[in-house]
Order: C-alpha cells, then structure tokens, then sequence
C-alpha cells in the first residue's frame, strides 16, 4: 500500500515542483494523519564537460553518404559505408530455358544496376550538387561476429578486391534526368542508378558478359548458393563498399539500397515477359557507416570551457558526473520520489545560415562505462540506468526523472567498496553520465497497442548544439523530491 501511495505522490510532487517549490504541504494533502508523509526538497549541482566520440558503433541502418563542410568549424566531413545484401530464401525464377537473352552461347540478363533511393526529408545541401561515388566489390564478408565502428576503413584493412568490380556515377540528389511526369507521379522517390554491366571475372577467374548474368547462371548452376542470405554472401556477392571520390556540399540520406537484375523470359503462353529480381540492404544483413572526421576541429570545441557540445556523426559528446553522493546522504534514510534535470540549448551563432546543422532530436543518458556496451549489445532503454528525452519547445533537453540512475550508481559503489576499498580509485567514472544523440525507433505493442521504443541507434546525420555548463559555465541543477513516512 505505501509503495503504491508513494508512486502516486512522486507524480504529483514533479508536478507541483515544476511550477512551485514550496512542497511541504504535499505529504500532509495526500495521506492520512496515521501514515503521514513528510516530503522534502533539495537542489544540487553537477558538472559536465565535453569529450570527443572518436568513433561510434557503425552497424546502423541510417545510412549517410557524402561530404560536407561544417560551417562551425570550417572542417570536412565525409561518410562512406559498405552494404551487404538480403534476398528471399530460395527465390523463384523461370525455368532456365524460358530465359529469352544468350550471350557467348548462355543464358544473360538484360540489364544490372545498384539503385540508391534518397530519403530527402534528411538529405542535407543542395540537391542539385554532383557528387561522385566509387562502388568497389568486397573480396570477402565483412564478418557479423566482429564489432564495427564508424573509423574502420574496409579498404586498409584489405577487404576490397584489387581486381574486382568497380563502377563509378556521378549524381545529384534531385535525378533530372527523368522526366517530370515521371518525377511527379505519387510513388516517385528520387534514385541514382549504377549501372553493372560492363565484363566481370569472378574470383576464380572466370569471365561473363555482366555481373547481372554472373548472378543469373549461378543461380541454375548452384542453387545452394540462394538458399539464404548467409549462403548467397558467402558464396556470391560478399557486398560492395561505396566510396567518395568526388563532391563537396551534399549529405545523402539513402533509405533503400537494392541490386535489381533485369531479365526477359517465355511464359506458357509462349510471350515474352520482362521482370527483375531484387537484393536489397536490410537489418537482417551487414551495413556499416565510416565517418571521417577533422578531430583537430572537433578538439577546438572540446577546449572551449564556456558550456559543453552535442555534435554527430561520431563528433562530440557531452559528459555529467552526477552528485550522487551528496543527493543520497542528504537525506540517507528518505527515499527518492524524483531527481529531475534540464539540459538548456543554446542558440548557434550560425542559426541564420541556411546550412546550419540542426539540433539533435533525442538524446540518450547513460553510464559513462556504458557507452560502448549499449549499443554494441543493442540495448533499449530500461528507465533505471538508460533515459532518453526529446528537444522540448522550450529549447530545453529535459530528464523529468532519473532517480533509478542516482539510486543504481549509489548501489554499485556500496557494493564495490564492499568487496574491494579501492573500488572508487579504480572505478573513476562510477557517477558520470554521458548525453548521445540518438535516433529512436518506435513499434506499436499488438495487445497493448502502446507504442514503445524499439531500437537506439546512434546518430549518424549531422547535428549540432551547445548546451549550458562546461567547467567555467552555468550550473547545471537537479532538483530533488525525498519522501518519509512517520514511523
């Protein structure tokens, strides 16, 4: 009864504490006289400070390609990614002899191309800037048993064929090259298209006219190679890594990347029918983003002590050690209603700039000793040890209550200190916090029909704010509500 009456008072106690800080009466309003509850307030301060990301988890399906100039910071930023590619099991073809093209005496496809289809809702600069991408073919799969982040380069690590495939195309984000009627029809979604049809050697050296009809003939040939995914990239197409070679000013946001293979064949009606099948670049196999970063720029940001940065891809981040020890022995024997802190933007200096970066959408707390970990293990978040929060119309990044995370790191140094006295010596970042831009995906529970996060990933467009704090800048104040029932 008292742990249900003290969870219906923490509500109304953050309420009443955002508009009014006199709380006293709280308890005394809401229980009766023999299970009175003294209620009591505290602020106390933390402090934050800004640390450079390095590099980030990069197994993410947000994909990003381009390079661009941070206006900030006058620094390039450039991201590149590779792709492997998902098919139905066991797909279903015409029998081979219904197949309609030959070439050099066997069966061929009609076409070969890799369409890259922009969301442009999150493309960033000018969509009508050229730029120019590299489609190398991997020598091998990247393996889904390694731990990818955002600096790992394919191409120094040796996963790219010497002598494999390699196609060019320079685009722009707005194709003008089809014709408007077609650009205006409901279901249009701007696309570049790579065309593959020019020879291929496999590596084993041997020779077709397309990497379309590569795919096509081993299809009658090896079925098993189509059994799954995981048979269809170890056996045929390991994936491609898509490389800038060209280009400043664009950011391209691509929201499906498939391989279409376009071949005729005979129906029993003996006509000829056109058709394709898809590959596409789906969760269920390997993507990967490489971020490259100016970190000499980045670090001037760190150093300015003035407030603390939030910065993506793979940028800044934004540290908090949390008064822990304070807020728990204030009051040691009251528990914790609610622990509340606001984050508060400030404005860019750059904001009437049309190419301004925005500000992060949401932004995830975590355990500073987590932040590798959660998205490694894709975690979610739990309310005890992982917050998220959006940007308020009050410019304000808002946790409204992380006393779980006070109450987790406190029992944790009770515990380690129990079992080892120099636990805090060796546990420096026991009470630090550190804010990330994130990107949440939501999912609607089917019984509850409750929508709820699904995925947290991080972000790999690119954001940027300044918050209030940093060593020589503003407090940042959490704001305490203790409860005690009389004894």
């Amino acid at each position: 009864m008292k742990l249900r009456l003290i969870t219906a008072i923490a509500f109304c106690a953050m309420a009443v504490m955002s508009c009014n800080e006199e709380t006293l009466e709280i308890g005394s309003t809401l229980t009766s006289d023999n299970d009175k509850l003294n209620v009591s307030t505290g602020i106390f301060n933390a402090t934050s400070r800004s640390i450079l990301a390095d590099s980030v988890y990069a197994r993410n399906f947000d994909c990003y390609f381009g390079n661009v100039r941070d206006p900030e910071t006058g620094a390039y930023i450039k991201s590149e990614f590779m792709a492997q590619f998902n098919m139905l099991e066991s797909p279903k073809l015409p029998a081979r002899d219904q197949i309609v093209t030959y070439e050099d005496g066997d069966i061929a496809v009609d076409s070969c191309e890799i369409w890259l289809f922009f969301n442009k809702s999150k493309c960033y600069g000018d969509s009508l800037t050229p730029v120019k991408l590299d489609v190398l073919e991997l020598k091998e799969p990247m393996s889904d048993q390694n731990i990818y982040y955002s600096n790992f380069d394919p191409r120094s690590a040796g996963l790219i064929r010497t002598d494999g495939l390699k196609q060019s195309l320079a685009f722009s984000l707005s194709n003008l090259t089809y014709k408007d009627s077609i650009r205006n029809l409901a279901n249009f979604t701007d696309n570049a298209r790579i065309v593959l049809n020019q020879k291929y050697i496999d590596k084993n050296g041997k020779s077709y006219p397309d990497y379309g009809t590569y795919i096509l003939r081993n299809y009658y040939e090896h079925p098993e190679y189509f059994k799954n995914s995981y048979s269809f990239i170890h056996s045929l197409c390991p994936g491609f890594y898509f490389q800038v070679n060209d280009g400043l000013g664009v950011m391209a946001n691509l929201n499906e990347i498939d391989i279409r293979i376009f071949y005729s064949y005979y129906n029993d009606e003996d006509s000829i029918v056109s058709a394709y099948m898809a590959m596409a670049s789906t969760p269920e196999v390997l993507q990967t983003t490489r971020v490259i970063n100016d970190k000499e720029a980045l670090q001037s940001l760190v150093n300015d002590k003035s407030c603390t940065y939030l910065k993506t891809p793979a940028g800044i981040f934004t540290e908090v050690t949390l008064p822990v020890d304070e807020i728990k022995a204030t009051h040691a024997t009251d528990s914790l209603l609610s622990v509340g802190v606001t984050f508060q933007r400030l404005n860019s200096e750059l904001r009437n700039s049309p190419y301004v970066f925005s500000a992060p959408e949401y932004l995830l707390m975590i355990p500073r000793d987590s932040l590798y970990t959660f998205f490694e293990h894709r975690q979610t978040i739990n309310s005890k040890n992982s917050f998220y929060t959006i940007l308020d119309s009050t410019n304000e990044y808002e946790f409204s209550n992380i006393d779980n995370m006070i109450s987790y790191m406190s029992n944790a140094k009770k515990v380690g200190l129990a079992n080892d006295p120099n636990w805090v010596a060796t546990h420096p970042d026991w009470n630090k916090v550190v804010l990330v831009p994130v990107t949440i995906t939501t999912a609607v529970n089917t019984t509850t029909s409750a929508a709820g996060v699904a995925s947290v990933a991080n972000q790999m467009s690119m954001t940027s704010t300044r918050l209030k704090g940093g060593p020589n800048g503003s407090n940042i104040e959490l704001k305490v509500i203790y409860a005690k029932f009389n004894e």
